[in-house]
């Protein structure tokens, strides 16, 4: 069979009668006002450099199939946009930088490329902005992507007047790398990563966006429990919250982990293919990721029948315990790792009073110790943002290293992981594990936990369940 764009009947025939259909680019309201200020917070720190920034692509699944895509969140939080295969390019001015967008082509009809351009034919992907269309709603130079070795090499010819050099950060495609010699060697990315950790009022509102649909469902999952105990299993939670996920925001931030039973102590139990168990605890970590890309990250530990049992509500209340002690070392000015230390501190103390300590607790709590660790082996906090482990390329001055100041944006998940198998247990405790995970925002007098509409004591889980189930 021929193909048909060399079918010139064809040709002619599907290069007349359509129309212009809706082209508004899909940006976030403010999104563009947010990437400016990004921009020049960036800007500030590289005067003189020219500065690549790219979006990258999907990853191939199989042959020309493709995971959906999404946006390098430096990109993102540079332009506001999510336009796979763009490049953003900062050339270096005396008063800071001016930003220019690349972007692959779009094909439209009267072009043979709209029919048989599967990546970029707008009758393959659907209604495509074009330049002037992202231009106006980011307020940002927009060109095609066969001028972005033109647009580089303009940059660079002004960074060399000054002396400075070109770096690249995100996915910018290895031939533009070697090309032009640009330095790619991951620190523009971490000077990124350092300036993203501080949030402005725009970001903790997508965040704020992003926990409250993330609530929600949490409510919608705890309602198809019986169903999941009955025949449907881990997999089905982990379906509703990501259907939840899907129509309230893009998706998932991260995996759904439903762990029911054995599999509760897992860290990243995300295969999610065993039963709901009504006797056993369900750990619950999920987060919906806004429009906007910035994702919630909360953990809660439900019982399967409703109610605790004596032995699970028991480290349901050591885990909250922690939890609190974590919470309430968030602030301004007090070291990264204070909630960290709070947390360990009530964990060791707690498996102590249970004699599953084999030392004292000082010794437990010792660099040289952490026999706590067994049973809580992960950390207990991270940035959150655009990642769900944000800012992770910063380094570790800027992050561990570092105080928490206003504006960051972080999580408390303290845990205790009893695995099955694991022979130091006392048989009642093998199989629980619970985890307590809240989304927090640091302030200027102190922190405010933005998931707090989720309860964190036992007998208030048991009540929330009950009224997600009416």
């Amino acid at each position: 069979m021929p193909k048909l764009a060399n079918i010139p009947a064809f040709t002619e025939y599907m290069s007349q009668g359509w129309g212009t259909p809706d082209r508004t680019p899909p940006v976030v309201a403010g999104a563009a006002a947010a990437a400016e200020r990004h921009r020049d917070r960036l800007s500030a720190q590289y005067p003189g450099h020219a500065l690549v920034i790219g979006a990258g692509v999907a990853p191939v699944r199989a042959n020309d199939t493709y995971y959906d895509f999404r946006p390098d969140s430096d990109f993102y939080w540079l332009t506001g946009a999510s336009i796979e295969g763009a490049v953003l390019v900062m050339t270096p001015t005396a008063s800071g930088h001016d930003a220019t967008l690349f972007i692959p082509t779009p094909f439209f009809a009267g072009d043979p490329r709209f029919f048989t351009n599967a990546a970029h034919g707008e009758m393959w992907i659907g209604s495509a902005p074009d330049f002037s269309d992202w231009s106006d709603a980011l307020v940002l130079p927009v060109k095609g992507l066969d001028e972005l070795g033109a647009g580089i090499s303009a940059a660079l010819r002004s960074a060399q007047s000054s002396a400075r050099s070109a770096l690249a950060a995100g996915v910018v495609p290895q031939d533009v790398i070697a090309r032009h010699g640009l330095d790619a060697g991951g620190e523009l990315g971490r000077v990124a990563a350092t300036l993203r950790m501080i949030k402005d009022d725009w970001e903790i509102a997508q965040l704020r966006e992003a926990v409250d649909h993330t609530v929600d469902g949490f409510a919608a999952v705890l309602r198809e429990v019986p169903a999941a105990i009955a025949a449907g299993g881990e997999r089905w939670l982990q379906g509703t919250f990501d259907r939840h996920a899907r129509t309230h925001g893009n998706g998932v931030g991260y995996a759904t982990i439903v762990g029911s039973g054995k599999h509760a102590p897992t860290l990243h139990w995300v295969r999610c293919d065993g039963p709901v168990l009504e006797d056993a605890v369900l750990l619950l970590d999920m987060g919906v990721e806004a429009k906007s890309f910035y994702t919630a990250d909360v953990t809660r530990t439900f019982p399967g029948s409703g109610t605790f049992s004596p032995i699970q509500r028991q480290v349901h209340d050591l885990v909250e315990k922690s939890h609190r002690a974590g919470l309430a070392a968030v602030g301004p000015g007090r070291p990264w790792t204070d909630f960290h230390t709070a947390c360990m501190e009530v964990i060791a103390n707690g498996l102590n009073d249970w004699g599953l300590l084999p030392v004292s607790v000082d010794e437990a709590l010792s660099p040289q110790g952490q026999h706590h660790r067994r049973y809580l082996v992960c950390g207990v906090g991270h940035h959150l943002g655009l990642d769900v482990h944000d800012c992770a390329q910063s380094s570790y001055e800027s992050y561990q290293g570092s105080p928490m100041e206003a504006g960051m944006v972080l999580t408390v998940e303290p845990g205790l992981y009893f695995h099955e198998h694991d022979l130091t247990l006392p048989p009642e405790l093998r199989g629980i594990g619970v985890r307590l995970e809240d989304d927090i925002v640091v302030t200027a007098t102190g922190s405010d936990v933005i998931s707090d509409a989720l309860p964190l004591d036992a007998t208030g889980i048991e009540a929330w369940m009950a009224r997600a189930q009416k």
